[in-house]
């Protein structure tokens, strides 16, 4: 979908701590825990420069391992939950690929807030996952008509909104699950890209709201990305948050971790450890 120039580095979210800073910098000392999300690329290194700008410092209290691994899903559930569509505390809203990386993130948040959550996933062993990790209720979509039972779920309504990582194969009946004036918040191509929509056909019968956020857009100031960050780190430090990492891998087989995630053996947060 993204493909990179080549050659070129690899990973978009690290943590780690300050050991040299360049000049004019302020706000940052050496020894600081820092952690980042986003671009330029270069997360799978020892060392790095970066800038000062696209970092945020770490609590004390916080493990840099666990920290590493949540940044870019952690900060996107943030922006999902709240600026994206902002959903209300008694809402139930719908969440694609719940026992994913994200989903583990913003389903918990959710729940700690009040929201009803309904996942999808694509496998038995993934729903129980989505349930501990506070889906009000979860659909294995590779056995059930997901839209159908949204509908039974809330009583002929639908769900106000819709967080769809997944892309391709679910987008239209996404769309079939949406109440009147839904909004359809699609942040994903795990199932590869979405086709053109049409309109008139998809989102004119129920006067749907279409949305395709990225980070981009809502961190896009120094104030956002510390309000989002801060959000994120408040919510690990309570417990409303818990992520456990699934697996560590060491910098020099990270061949290995590529290898496992395509194979989809990756089920929680991994991290690459110099």
């Amino acid at each position: 979908m993204y493909p990179l120039k080549l050659p070129s580095g690899l990973g978009l979210e690290a943590s780690g701590i300050i050991k040299e800073l360049g000049p004019n910098v302020s706000n940052f000392t050496v020894g600081d825990k820092i952690a980042y999300a986003g671009i330029p690329i270069g997360g799978y290194s020892t060392h790095r420069i970066y800038s000062t700008k696209n970092i945020v410092k770490v609590p004390e209290n916080l493990d840099l391992n666990v920290v590493g691994t949540l940044m870019t899903k952690g900060l996107t559930a943030f922006y999902l939950l709240y600026k994206t569509y902002t959903a209300k505390k008694g809402q139930t809203v719908l969440f694609h690929a719940a026992a994913g990386g994200v989903g583990q993130i913003f389903c918990q948040w959710a729940k700690s807030i009040g929201i009803k959550v309904i996942g999808t996933v694509g496998s038995d062993e993934k729903k129980e996952l989505a349930m501990k990790y506070g889906c009000h209720e979860v659909i294995n979509y590779s056995k059930e008509d997901f839209a159908k039972k949204v509908m039974e779920l809330t009583d002929g309504l639908g769900v106000p909104v819709v967080y769809d990582g997944v892309g391709k194969s679910t987008f239209e009946k996404s769309c079939e699950s949406l109440q009147v004036r839904g909004t359809m918040v699609s942040f994903g191509n795990a199932s590869g890209a979405l086709d053109p929509i049409n309109v008139t056909k998809t989102l004119q019968p129920k006067g749907l709201y279409f949305v395709r956020p990225s980070m981009q857009q809502y961190l896009r100031t120094r104030e956002e990305l510390e309000e989002a960050a801060t959000n994120l780190f408040v919510q690990i430090s309570s417990g409303k948050i818990n992520i456990e990492i699934f697996k560590k891998y060491k910098l020099d087989d990270v061949k290995t971790a590529h290898i496992d995630l395509e194979g989809r053996k990756i089920i929680g947060p991994a991290v690459i450890i110099p």
